[in-house]
């Protein structure tokens, strides 16, 4: 990585792009590719990655398969497995930031603190933590849903006197070694880190509050043969991403129908019955949901760790944290050198873009427009704020592919509407409400007598129990939808300032 150069303390710019995760990235890299040189790529962080920076605990690795998991434009030919661990996929994220020379354009340490649409000019203006300020004219929030830890609140923590930490602020430093820990979650990246600290734990307290459906992953390698035939014959590439990608889709037709997923959830009753010895542990880590109405999980070590004897499921609740023990609800103690919350992150935009005003047109104020639920127009545009574009937005998430293809829809629309405004002279648009409350009821319909409204609590519903995070159906027809903008959605944004701008 580049340090950033000196930046002038308003930088005015056409696109600002916030976020240097994948959805950053594929924005940057797609804009350069058009012609497009005039932005800025702002991350808080000291690096690219996003998650793949962040999430570096013992196990962490992708549950969508490496080559599904990575931009069709920037193809990695020699992926070592199926399902790439971290750190390769944050080399292949800096080795593509480099192949496309983004330090030119990015500055690290860029934590936007808010952004204020100026109608007199049609363009934003973004306040930076450190004073600094940006003027673009297209602000794309590329900050992605899952980047915010969820830390729970328990009475006595501040008495702990032993190590405390979330996953995705693992601490290396820390030698686990003949420690008492107390793991709490069993979300994605418990199921992961679970298996690898508890053979080197003394003991190891895994804390379950809602069982998950946990099933096999294809462990399988590339050998230097596949690695060298998708490197010289790239068709071999797109076929076997073409196969993966249309093995991933047909997940959904189950997710739609939920009498159909009920029969293979047997099969993975089987799975957990084949790996876990004690009949009474089986029926604790058996969910009593549908199968797919919450995250479904992959991994081979999950369920056999608990046959250890120094790993033990804990399913009562936490009743308060003492200077060396957990207490639970049933008045057990348990001894504790060390508390790791596997608790994943904060989903709800109301609570995760609390610190980050966005203001739009007068009256438009994203937090509070969303205090009932987030909603936009296919997860891009939000009524009432021009030229705010979003990638992962509302209902944009998935629960059967890879987000890297709906993120490459996304940028490819984003692009489409501004090749539109620019044929028409257009400084900036507005979806229209009522365009963006029809396409939102019809989210909301589609999502009816699927298995995520089969009756469990995830976190891709709201208070309330509306689902705001995931695309109700095929990811090929969000790709149909988005391939051309629509102008007659939007409000068009001519002003004079704007054009003299």
């Amino acid at each position: 990585m580049t340090q950033t150069a000196a930046v002038p303390a308003l930088q005015k710019v056409d696109v600002a792009i916030l976020g240097a995760g994948f959805g950053g990235l594929a924005m940057a890299i797609r804009l350069q590719q058009e012609g497009r040189m005039d932005y800025v790529l702002l991350e808080k962080g000291d690096n690219y990655g996003g998650t793949w920076r962040e999430n570096t605990y013992p196990g962490a690795a992708c549950d969508v398969q490496s080559h599904m998991y990575s931009l069709s434009f920037a193809p990695k030919t020699n992926w070592s497995k199926r399902y790439a661990p971290w750190n390769e996929i944050q080399d292949y994220i800096l080795d593509t930031a480099r192949q496309f020379s983004l330090d030119a354009r990015t500055r690290f340490h860029a934590e936007v603190v808010s952004a204020d649409y100026q109608p007199q000019t049609a363009r934003w203006l973004l306040t930076l933590r450190d004073g600094s300020q940006v003027d673009c004219r297209v602000f794309v929030l590329a900050s992605g849903p899952l980047h915010v830890p969820s830390i729970p609140r328990l009475k006595g923590i501040e008495s702990f006197e032993g190590s405390v930490f979330h996953s995705a602020q693992w601490n290396h430093d820390l030698d686990l070694t003949g420690k008492n820990v107390v793991s709490i979650g069993t979300g994605g990246s418990a199921i992961q880190y679970v298996p690898e600290i508890a053979p080197q734990v003394k003991q190891l307290y895994v804390l379950q509050r809602t069982a998950a459906w946990v099933i096999p992953r294809d462990e399988r390698q590339y050998s230097a043969l596949d690695q060298t035939l998708f490197s010289r014959f790239p068709l071999l590439r797109q076929l076997h991403r073409a196969r993966l990608y249309w093995s991933n889709e047909s997940r959904v037709v189950p997710i739609l129908r939920p009498e159909i997923v009920r029969h293979a959830q047997k099969l993975v009753e089987l799975f957990i019955r084949y790996q876990v010895k004690d009949k009474a542990l089986v029926k604790k880590l058996t969910p009593d949901y549908v199968i797919g109405c919450k995250r479904v999980l992959i991994s081979n070590k999950y369920y056999p760790t608990f046959n250890r004897p120094n790993v033990e499921l804990v399913t009562e609740g936490i009743a308060e944290v003492r200077a060396h023990s957990v207490l639970l609800r049933d008045g057990r103690e348990l001894p504790a050198d060390v508390i790791i919350y596997g608790t994943g992150f904060i989903t709800d935009p109301r609570i995760y873009m609390k610190n980050f005003r966005v203001t739009g047109l007068p009256g438009h104020e994203l937090a509070q427009d969303w205090k009932d639920g987030a909603e936009s127009y296919y997860g891009i545009s939000t009524a009432g704020y021009p030229n705010l574009f979003q990638l992962v937005g509302p209902n944009t998430t998935l629960g059967h592919n890879s987000i890297i293809f709906m993120i490459e829809a996304q940028v490819n629309y984003i692009l489409d509407l501004l090749k539109q405004m620019d044929k028409k002279g257009v400084q900036a648009v507005d979806v229209r409400a009522d365009v963006q409350q029809r396409f939102n009821a019809k989210v909301q319909k589609q999502l009816e007598n699927t298995v995520w409204s089969s009756g469990c609590v995830s976190w891709y519903q709201q208070e309330g129990g509306k689902n705001f995070a995931l695309w109700p159906t095929y990811t090929w027809k969000y790709w149909l939808d988005t391939r051309k903008a629509r102008l007659e959605d939007y409000q068009l944004i001519r002003t004079a300032a704007a054009s003299a701008a």
